[in-house]
């Protein structure tokens, strides 16, 4: 099946520019107002959810890749009693997630290290599960991600992916740097991240549509923007340099807009790695 992403922007110059960006954005205070300690719709009951659907717990060794401040990583340690290891590109936020372990007294089944989803450093086999919740659509070589997670996983691995999707072309205003980062540009179809995951060795066997979480974060959001706007005019919220309130204001209002017309959503995926 063709994998060729709906759209790519033009604008952006390489991967290392996306990377830097979206690095930039979730390490800085701006996305910790917008976005509250879980960076994804659904908060941590999408997280619990998936957990129950890969059969989480003691005994298994979890990866979390792209764990953020780990929120969800402690989180599914303290639910199912799993061991986790969240991996994030931002050194800053492996440096929060350690502190948030610690703070939580989970430090000898939560551990954080610095790293990139598509040269995952870890050895194969290490792990029984791997969850991944809302950065997929972030990653510039989804295909070599996709491949990193099968490498790390042991065979029967469990994999639960969660994402903004996509059922066709959207708006060319979301065409921006600031939409890819923001998980919006470059969503996919369920069967385009489907046939991704097959093609690393995958079989997806439950599909949930979760498009009223995404709904209520960008809601959210659009609300926090005026307190953002407010804080950075008295000098009290710093923005990454890159970013305009403006366009952010009028990405959030078009990304609802989109939503609310149904080509936008969200869902999760589960599945098992039955070949590599």
């Amino acid at each position: 099946m063709d994998q060729t992403p709906y759209f790519q922007p033009a604008e952006l110059q390489s991967n290392e520019t996306i990377k830097a960006c979206c690095v930039a954005l979730y390490d800085s205070d701006w996305a910790a107002l917008l976005l509250g300690d879980s960076y994804h719709p659904g908060k941590l009951a999408l997280t619990e959810r998936v957990g129950e659907l890969l059969g989480l717990g003691p005994g298994d060794r979890v990866l979390d890749v792209a764990s953020g401040v780990g929120t969800s990583a402690i989180f599914l340690a303290q639910t199912f009693g799993c061991q986790v290891v969240g991996v994030d590109f931002a050194e800053q936020n492996v440096e929060r997630a350690k502190a948030n372990a610690a703070e939580a007294g989970l430090s000898d089944l939560v551990q954080f290290k610095v790293g990139d989803a598509e040269r995952l450093p870890f050895d194969a086999n290490e792990f029984e599960a791997l969850i991944c919740e809302c950065a997929f659509c972030t990653f510039p070589s989804k295909a070599e991600a996709a491949h990193q997670f099968a490498r790390v996983l042991r065979s029967g691995g469990r994999i639960g992916l969660s994402d903004l999707t996509r059922s066709g072309p959207l708006p060319t205003e979301l065409d921006s740097l600031l939409a890819w980062v923001a998980c919006i540009a470059d969503a996919q179809p369920v069967e385009i991240y489907k046939s991704i995951l097959a093609e690393a060795g995958f079989t997806v066997n439950q599909v949930e549509i979760h498009d009223e979480a995404l709904a209520d974060l960008i809601h959210g959001i659009r609300g926090k923007l005026l307190v953002a706007e407010l804080m950075t005019s008295l000098n009290k919220l710093d923005l990454p340099d890159w970013i305009d309130m403006n366009e952010a204001g009028r990405l959030a209002q078009l990304t609802a807009e989109t939503v609310n017309q149904g080509l936008l959503g969200y869902a999760f995926l589960t599945g098992v790695l039955t070949g590599n």
